[in-house]
């Protein structure tokens, strides 16, 4: 409560004490406590400070509001300019057209400090990534260093992600005070088929080449001929090396731009006041989660998979001290295919859930995971142990993760639950598409048609680019009307894509709710399971599995039918 002055009726040398509102047609000036407004006499309104101003920490190391939001957006803007340098740069398909990266800030102790909102399956796991690079390079690491990794049981999460890691040294070179890194999914890294996602691999080694935590780059000398020897080495070695350093140039050059505005950062604001806010804004992100807590009810669902495994998840809320246990004890053990999640994975998805409950704009980054507990039985279906197949756990099991959280929280019913993984190619190409579908309902709001859902977040190639580039054409792509589930909201619905091939190739689909269809919640309908085929050129037709491979020639047109979401509550009439 403070005292309200119309600036009109001031005279010249009246003097008003803050706090105080001095009001006018077209403004208000506050006067904040400890400060004067004196009205001069010419009608110059003088503000001046009449006591002390002292700080006991470093000027601007104390959290404010104001500059908190600065720094959220500045933080996020570096996040945003790597990708836009990585995009640019990026010679595959892949990572230049899907836009499926990733790129984020870290503080020096490996704590997610912005990470853009590129792909969520990659947020919650590069921490991973770095903090495995400082524990194995540590007091090694020198200027100009940068390291990749995609080990699944090393910081990764599967094969074809490929992470590249900077430490930002102060500028007299003599210690680490950030890291940067980018995440990109390689169009291929070897493995038993072409496009490294293989449906019928038994060991991580069958998708695909290990880079485990290497050195990329050393006092700024690309290692080019070590990394060559790495990608083409082994039974299933890399099928493009060429343009696999293609793109881990564009992934250093990322981690360069985001490295050059980190130390602008720096000089315009002073390190002391950058490693404050880096703090500041991972406190603010865990009481934004904490706050999302506090509307939570204790919840508890199981999801069951095409495959007859089973995802079980508790949610309890502590209220007092205002945590979430997340527990997935119950769940299948370690699947002998390759839908095994890495324990990285897993905690993605529960940090993108727990992000997404929150209504504020901030950052994603460390914070969001403090108030979390997170129990996942070892040896399990969400943290298998080494040497178990992984390639369908980071895109398939990371979207069954999501759907079961959220209907344990009685937020939305099941999205399509499924990347719809297609890829083809032979010796020289290879290429990878996920193909989108419905989201699921909720109890104000409708699903969507046709779109990337939770986990994933690429786009698909122009068809213009992709029939330029791959022996391809695209016969159809058109929303698959009435594959969402009905009730009171419906589910969104999923799409139909037609590819016809112009060479001969082999295509793989790796996909799941073929079988089981996406639930729906409170009396909502299931969505419609996803259906693959293959019409052969002769016109007879071929069902394929979810997770298939197949040899086509010319003239052959795979035909994925992507699932719809599932629907929410008791519709007033019965399905349209």
């Amino acid at each position: 409560q403070v005292a309200v002055f119309a600036r009109g009726d001031l005279a010249p040398g009246d003097r008003i004490r803050g706090p105080a509102l001095l009001v006018e047609a077209h403004s208000t000036v506050v006067v904040e406590p400890g400060w004067t407004a004196r009205m001069g006499t010419t009608g110059v309104l003088f503000l001046e400070r009449h006591t002390s101003h002292y700080r006991a920490a470093a000027a601007g190391t104390e959290v404010d509001p104001v500059r908190l939001e600065l720094f959220n957006n500045l933080f996020m803007a570096i996040a945003e300019q790597m990708g836009l340098t990585l995009e640019k740069t990026a010679h595959s398909v892949n990572i230049k057209e899907r836009l499926d990266f990733s790129c984020a800030l870290f503080d020096g102790a490996g704590g997610l400090v912005a990470n853009a909102p590129h792909m969520p399956v990659h947020l919650g796991s590069m921490g991973e990534s770095v903090r495995t690079v400082i524990a194995g390079h540590g007091a090694a690491m020198a200027p100009g260093d940068v390291f990749v990794l995609n080990a699944p049981y090393n910081g990764g999460t599967h094969l074809p992600d490929v992470t590249v890691i900077a430490p930002v040294y102060d500028h007299g070179g003599r210690d680490v005070i950030f890291y940067v890194a980018a995440r990109g999914h390689h169009a291929d890294i070897g493995g038993l088929t072409p496009g490294s996602m293989p449906p019928r691999s038994r060991r991580v080694e069958e998708e695909g080449v290990l880079l485990d935590n290497l050195l990329l780059v050393k006092a700024g000398q690309f290692q080019e001929q070590a990394i060559l020897e790495h990608l083409t080495a082994g039974p299933w070695p890399a099928r493009n090396p060429a343009q696999n350093l293609a793109d881990l140039k564009a992934q250093i050059a990322a981690c360069e731009k985001g490295a050059q505005e980190l130390r602008a950062l720096v000089e315009a604001h002073g390190l002391a006041v950058v490693h404050a806010y880096m703090g500041h804004v991972q406190a603010n992100a865990a009481e934004a989660v904490r706050r999302a807590i506090d509307r939570l009810s204790d919840g508890r669902f199981t999801l069951a998979q095409d495959d007859g495994s089973r995802i079980v998840v508790a949610v309890t809320v502590n209220r007092a001290r205002r945590r979430a246990t997340i527990d997935f004890t119950g769940t299948s053990a370690m699947s002998p295919g390759n839908f095994n999640a890495p324990l990285a994975v897993t905690k993605a998805a529960v940090l993108y859930v727990f992000r997404c409950l929150v209504d504020d704009d901030i950052p994603l980054n460390q914070g969001c995971l403090d108030p979390l507990d997170i129990i996942v039985p070892d040896g399990s279906l969400l943290s298998p142990r080494y040497p178990a197949a992984v390639v369908a756990g980071n895109v398939e099991t990371s979207q069954a993760v999501t759907d079961a959280l959220f209907a344990a929280m009685g937020v939305m019913a099941a999205a399509q639950g499924t990347m719809n993984n297609l890829t083809f190619g032979d010796g020289r190409r290879q290429y990878y598409e996920t193909i989108c579908g419905g989201t699921g309902a909720g109890p104000t709001f409708d699903g969507c048609d046709a779109v990337q859902s939770h986990m994933t977040n690429s786009r698909l190639t122009d068809p213009e680019v992709l029939e330029h580039r791959f022996p391809v054409l695209v016969e159809r792509f058109a929303i698959r009307r009435g594959s969402g589930g009905h009730g009171r909201h419906r589910g969104g619905d999923g799409v139909i894509r037609i590819l016809r091939f112009r060479e001969a190739l082999t295509a793989a689909i790796l996909s799941t709710r073929r079988l089981v269809a996406p639930f729906g919640l409170a009396g909502g309908g299931p969505g419609s399971p996803g259906r693959n085929r293959l019409r052969r050129a002769d016109g007879c037709w071929e069902d394929l599995a979810g997770s298939d491979e197949v040899a086509v020639a010319p003239g052959d047109a795979i035909i994925i039918e992507t699932p719809g979401g599932g629907g929410w509550g008791i519709a007033d009439k019965g399905p349209p």
